[in-house]
Parts: structure tokens; C-alpha cells; sequence
């Protein structure tokens, strides 16, 4: 199927003609046992059922909740589930040997080496929690660090990020939301708006919930969806979508202009009326960090035109990670690391003389302070090195930090650097809930119990921590998925004074000479990533991989449409079938997760980086030039 929908044929086949190869001739319905879940892959939140049987997830279906995904849940919701079931999962703690080797280890033995390692480094460590966490257990980090540690270098963005983003968070977004302070854009107000601009984020491969929404939104009542993008997408052009064409990096001037009324063509002119529009909602998503004053250009134009702003991250635990404080500029509840009565309310809470007040590093702060030797370990959770915006300086920070502590599913590049590997629990295996992003809190219990698995049953990552911080002898004061909700519960929301949101202007754009192109990209649904690992039907339905210039760009340089593009950065190329698309000239768009092992890792450049693009060298020819 090319839809990424098309598993909900299979449930709501009225006589169950339609069976998917996942689940087809493994168990009867009458054997499983079905438990309420929330989808893990996105920030939607949407409500699943798990059916189970004798510890094994068997299937998973859509549940109904009509204010959030009502009936449908896309496929990789539906299908990505058998991560937890590969054969190198975790099942003991792994402890690196004398000579370099990783073992199985004991749990207070390796709780012990970590706990040793830690404290030698108390206050020069880094921690990495990645943006797939639930609110528990990123909450756990966030007290982790600052009390066992005593450091505020903590950040959950495993992507490109920026500090003009984490003070747009402060202000924006840390406490909005439906369940958070009763306001904020949900799917029912999405749903009802008459216009809708997107920056930064397409709705169909990083939010499909939303894209539902968009798309029934255009049918039912002709809502107008606009976009910022290089080119139109199969999903903003399912949606009724009109493009507004932005090459990397130019998406603050478009924002000005829309917010003018100044300079705008037909369809900018047409957008600029709709989002003054009452009801109208401008989507930022986490890729517009990337752009220099993209965030404030945001910002402003939501004050100018009186537009409601909502940002939509790609992953389930990011939303929830601001409110627990993951960020080295915020303290739970949206407080500001560096207000002094901030401060005095969590140490109070957590019953500490006081919390570090030296500011905070963020991911690529961390990382460069690891290559530099200023920082001496590293504690990690499930974060994939190809996500990070430079995977080379990431490894070589896992390689330089004197002691890595690494709590992770299945091994991954982590592993290979990690002196101490701590297995963690599934979604499936614990209880938690996510933040998703409306602000809704969506609470699920373990779909798997202890007494019904067949193999041991790994502690989820805020258990962990706490056994980490008795070795340490010091005081976490979590020892149990309660205990963490009522102590963020009771913390509440900061009622002081928030952070100011950022004020940073655009920056000069890169100019491309024939034969250069501004690198753009995003992830499609359905990649490479680690948790759609195991489904090899799942895998079948990835949309083929392909580079995107224009026309001119692609005469320019010397290829066609279905040529091969190769397209170079500094640490190498990528090579991928050409599709000649109208968008703006030199610009070449990339799935960044689609090929190798990611456009990042394969040729060192990030959307907004100048690239060389050519015709690709035949492997004949390439094995002569090497002879030779």
C-alpha cells in the first residue's frame, strides 16, 4: 500500500477478510488478552490496544478516543511494536572488563562500577535522555541530575536544536496546554480552524494524527492549509495544501513578510488574509530550530496577525520532557534554571540545601565539552548517535569521556563506548504516560506483567536511576511510578516570571554556485530508525528514497529525472535515484534517515549546509580512479 494508513482497512473489515502478515495464523482473538496503550512513535498521543498473549505482544489495534485520534492510528503505530522482541535485547547489565570487553554483569555489580564512575565525576557529567522518554521517567533524569550529580547539563534534544529554541520553549511552550494550564491549540481547535500555516513540520511523516485532522478539516468545511517548505508533499498536497516555496533558511523573511503584508506574491498575499482569520493557528515543528530567528520571526507573526502558535515536536517524550525539566535552561514545571526562587521551591521539594546554579549546557554544548576533556563522563538513554546533528563529534565524545553509563532496549552505537550498559523496560512492560503535544496527559498501565513474561523483566528507567542513586548513597526519592507523578504534581507550574523569549535576527544565507546546492531534508515515517526494527512488512511499505532539485538544478548539473544524484558534504556522498521537482533552485531536498547510515553521518552536512551535487560515478569508473 502507498498509504501510511492502510492497516486500518484491516480492522474495520466487517467480516475479517483483510488480515495483515504481522499478525496472520499466530494466535486466535479469544486468546489474547488486551491492554489499554498510548503510541510511543509520535507526539500525537494516540490511543492503541495492545493484545497479548503469554508475555508476547501479539497485535496492535487502534482504540477510540474522539477528541485525539478518534478510530484511526497510522502503521507504524499499528505495526512497530516488535523492537522489544529482537533477539539481542538487553537482559542483564553489561560491564566493561580489563581489557575492554563488555560482560554480563550482576545488577548491584554494575550498579556499583556506575555509581563509582559517577561520583568521580559528580558535577563534570553530561546527561542525554533522548525524546522518547515517558513523563516519569525523563522527570527522574531531570532530579538525577541536579541532585545526584549536581549539574544542569541536561538535554533531551537528540536533533538539531539551538538556544534560540530552548528560550522559545521557555516562553511559549513550558506550561500551555490542555492539561497543563486548561489553554493551548488541540486537535479539536486544529480541526476547527479556518486557515493553518506549517513551518518546519509536515504533518503526514512527522505528526499523522494531525494530518488526519488537516485533511478532514479540507473536506469537510475547506479549511486553507499553508506550508513553508521547499516543495509541495504528498501530504500537504492530500490536504488541500498551497505551498509557499522556502529554501532552507529563508523561512524568517517569508514570516516577516507574511506578517507585513509586504512582498508577497498571489498565494503569500492569499496566506497573509487567512491567518488574520479568526481562529487561524500558525504549526512550528522542531525542525525550524535549525533556522536562525525562525522561532521569533514565529512568534511574532502569531502577535501581529493574532494567530494562535502551537509547536509539534516528531517525538512521544519531548513535550514531556519540558515540563520535567530536561532542558539546562528549565527546571520542572517550566522554571527557570537561573531565578533564584525557582531554585529554592524544587530544592525544597526535593529536599536538598539547593540545586546547582551554574548555567547549563545543551546536546552540542555537552558533546563538545566531552571531546574537550571538560567534561569527564556521560549518562545516556536510548539516544541514536545518527539523530545527533553531528554524528562524527558525538562519537568522538563517547570515545574521549572517561566513564559512559548507557541505559538502553537493544545495543546500539552507544554500547560500543558505554562502561556500564543498564537495561531498561519497554513501553509495552511498564506503566507512565506522555505529554503529547496539545499538553494532554495520556496515562497507560503495563500492557505486560512480570508473572506473564518469559524472560526477565527489565526495571523501567526511572527505577533504575533510583537503584543507581542508593549506590551513590544519595537520596532520589523515587521509588515508584507514584511517588515521581505526585512529586511533579505537587512541584506544579512556575507562577513567576518567564523566561523572555528569544530576540535573535536571521543570519546571512549561504550563497550556491553552479554545481552546489542548500541542503534540505526531513525523516520520513517510515526509515531506518531502531524501533521499526523487526517488522519486515512494515519495512516493505517504506516509500522509496529519493533526492528532489528543480528543474534548472538538475540541468545545471548535469543529471535528468531518474538519473542517480550524488550528493557530497564533507565527510562523504550519498547517492540516491533523482526526482525533478518545482522548488526553489539550488536546493537539493534528502530523507535524512532513508540512506546508510543517514545523511548526517554519510556526508557530515545538516539542513542549511552547502553541498556538491553531480551525476553519480559509476561503479566502474570508480574502481578504475582507485587503481589508478
Amino acid at each position: 500500500f502507498e498509504s501510511y494508513f492502510s492497516g486500518n482497512t484491516i480492522q474495520i473489515c466487517p467480516v475479517g477478510a483483510l488480515t495483515s502478515a504481522a499478525y496472520r495464523f499466530r494466535s486466535r482473538p479469544f486468546d489474547l488478552v488486551s491492554s489499554p496503550s498510548v503510541c510511543e512513535h509520535c507526539s500525537g498521543g494516540c490511543a492503541t490496544r495492545t493484545d497479548h498473549r503469554r508475555g508476547k505482544v501479539m497485535r496492535r489495534l487502534a482504540a477510540e478516543d474522539p477528541e485525539v485520534n478518534e478510530e484511526w492510528i497510522c502503521d507504524k503505530g499499528r505495526f512497530g511494536f516488535r523492537y522489544a522482541q529482537q533477539r539481542d535485547r538487553l537482559q542483564t547489565p553489561l560491564v566493561r572488563n580489563a581489557e575492554g570487553d563488555l560482560e554480563p554483569a550482576s545488577w548491584p555489580e554494575a550498579l556499583q562500577i556506575a555509581a563509582q564512575g559517577l561520583l568521580a565525576s559528580r558535577g563534570r557529567t553530561g546527561v542525554l535522555t533522548g525524546g522518547r522518554l515517558t513523563v516519569e521517567d525523563v522527570y527522574a533524569y531531570s532530579k538525577f541530575a541536579r541532585v545526584a550529580l549536581d549539574t544542569n547539563d541536561i538535554d533531551f534534544r537528540a536533533r538539531v536544536h539551538s538556544g534560540e529554541e530552548a528560550d522559545f520553549l521557555a516562553a511559549r511552550v513550558a506550561g500551555v496546554g490542555r492539561d497543563l494550564d486548561g489553554t493551548g491549540v488541540t486537535y479539536t481547535t486544529l480541526g476547527k480552524a479556518p486557515a493553518v500555516l506549517l513551518i518546519g513540520f509536515e504533518s503526514e511523516e512527522e505528526a499523522p494524527g494531525v494530518f488526519l485532522r488537516l485533511r478532514k478539516a479540507w473536506r469537510k468545511h475547506g479549511q486553507q492549509v499553508f506550508s513553508l517548505a521547499t516543495h509541495a508533499t504528498r501530504g500537504l498536497q492530500k490536504a488541500g495544501g498551497t505551498l509557499l516555496p522556502a529554501a532552507p533558511g529563508t523561512e524568517t523573511e517569508w514570516l516577516d513578510a507574511l506578517t507585513s503584508g509586504f512582498g508577497l506574491d498571489a498565494d503569500g498575499t492569499r496566506a497573509a488574509e487567512a491567518l488574520r482569520a479568526e481562529g487561524a493557528v500558525i504549526v512550528v515543528g522542531e525542525r525550524l530550530a535549525a533556522v536562525a530567528g525562525g522561532l521569533t520571526a514565529a512568534a511574532r507573526a502569531a502577535d501581529a496577525t493574532g494567530a494562535r502558535l502551537v509547536w509539534i515536536p516528531r517525538r512521544a517524550g519531548e513535550r514531556g520532557a519540558i515540563e520535567a525539566g530536561a532542558l539546562p535552561s528549565l527546571l520542572p514545571g517550566g522554571r527557570p534554571a537561573t531565578d533564584p526562587r525557582a531554585r529554592e521551591e524544587v530544592a525544597a521539594a526535593w529536599g536538598i540545601a539547593e540545586l546547582p546554579h551554574r548555567y547549563g549546557r545543551d546536546t552540542g554544548q555537552i558533546v563538545e565539552a566531552a571531546v574537550t576533556g571538560e567534561l569527564q563522563a556521560l549518562l545516556v538513554a536510548g539516544v541514536e548517535i545518527a539523530d545527533l546533528p553531528d554524528p562524527a563529534r558525538a562519537r568522538a565524545a563517547l570515545a574521549e569521556a572517561g566513564f559512559v553509563v548507557s541505559l538502553e532496549l537493544r545495543p546500539g552505537e552507544v554500547t560500543r563506548h558505554a562502561d556500564v550498559v543498564l537495561p531498561v523496560a519497554a513501553v509495552a512492560e511498564k506503566p507512565g504516560a506522555f505529554l503529547n503535544w496539545e499538553g494532554r496527559v495520556r496515562f497507560f498501565e503495563a500492557a505486560l506483567k512480570p508473572d506473564q513474561m518469559t524472560r526477565r523483566l527489565a526495571p523501567s528507567d526511572a527505577r533504575v536511576l533510583q537503584m543507581l542513586a542508593d549506590a551513590m548513597d544519595v537520596h532520589l526519592g523515587l521509588p515508584d511510578l507514584r511517588t515521581a507523578r505526585a512529586e511533579l504534581d505537587r512541584l506544579g507550574a512556575w507562577d513567576g516570571e518567564r523566561a523572555g523569549a528569544s530576540t535573535q535576527t536571521a543570519v546571512p544565507l549561504p550563497r550556491p554556485a553552479a554545481g552546489e546546492a542548500v541542503l534540505a531534508g526531513h525523516r520520513l515515517l517510515l526509515d531506518h530508525g531502531l524501533l521499526q526494527q523487526g517488522d519486515t512488512a512494515l519495512a516493505g511499505t517504506r516509500h522509496a528514497a529519493h533526492a528532489r532539485v528543480s528543474a534548472a538544478t538538475a540541468a545545471e548539473a548535469g543529471v535528468k529525472d531518474g538519473d542517480v544524484l550524488a550528493v557530497t558534504g564533507p565527510a562523504g556522498s550519498v547517492e540516491l535515484p533523482l526526482e525533478v521537482t518545482e522548488m526553489p533552485d539550488r536546493v537539493v531536498w534528502l530523507p535524512l534517515n532513508s540512506v546508510g547510515a543517514g545523511v548526517a553521518s554519510e556526508t557530515g552536512a545538516t539542513p542549511g549546509a552547502l553541498v556538491r551535487i553531480g551525476p553519480a560515478t559509476p561503479a566502474a569508473e570508480a574502481t578504475e580512479e582507485v587503481e589508478a
